[in-house]
């Protein structure tokens, strides 16, 4: 192979990784406004879990970390891509930017878990750790801004902010699971791309 082919394969691979990238971020944009209109509490109901899920299985740990690194940042940086078309640095103060900081992190233990154990049981475990991740730091971070520096409801509990969090999750971990089986299916296909 001589090097301009080397360099040209380099620079196809790293332009692929770069679409993947760009991909996973729009479908976060999407996801984070298909259903967004539906709140419960303070919490909005979106697929912006699935994707995140989808992003780690598919794109690995870095890979798909990053691709909701740029989720977010396009987000803070003011286009309307976050729950309810918002975005803007003041989202930041916003008692639901933590799930938004969990994705980042979920996509990263996503992959990880996903690389290490490349099977379907595997990929559905993944997918349902990524999942607590994402309930755990997210509602824990809700709880924290309406106790800290955010209006909360009258008699807001922690046990109120986990209630709130109830009626998504059938949803949530019927998602998750459909994520971990797509995400099996699909990586084949992706990794050709890779």
């Amino acid at each position: 192979m001589t090097t301009y082919s080397k360099t040209r394969s380099a620079n196809h691979a790293r332009t692929l990784k770069l679409v993947h990238i760009a991909m996973f971020s729009a479908l976060m944009a999407i996801g984070a406004n298909l259903t967004s209109f539906l709140i419960i509490g303070g919490v909005p109901i979106t697929l912006q879990t699935f994707f995140a899920i989808l992003a780690g299985l598919l794109l690995g740990s870095k890979l798909g970390a990053a691709s909701m690194v740029v989720y977010a940042f396009i987000g803070l940086a003011g286009v309307p891509v976050f729950a309810k078309f918002s975005g803007g640095m003041d989202t930041i103060i916003s008692p639901t930017f933590g799930f938004i900081v969990s994705f980042i992190l979920l996509a990263y233990v996503v992959g990880l878990i996903a690389e290490k154990f490349p099977t379907r049981k595997g990929f559905v475990a993944a997918a349902l750790a990524g999942l607590a991740i994402n309930y755990l730091f997210g509602t824990n971070w809700m709880y924290a801004a309406y106790k800290l520096w955010f209006a909360a409801p009258e008699g807001f509990t922690y046990m109120m902010a986990w209630a709130w969090m109830v009626p998504p999750l059938p949803k949530d971990l019927i998602l998750a699971v459909l994520a971990g089986f797509f995400g099996f299916r699909l990586k084949p296909i992706i990794r050709k791309y890779m």
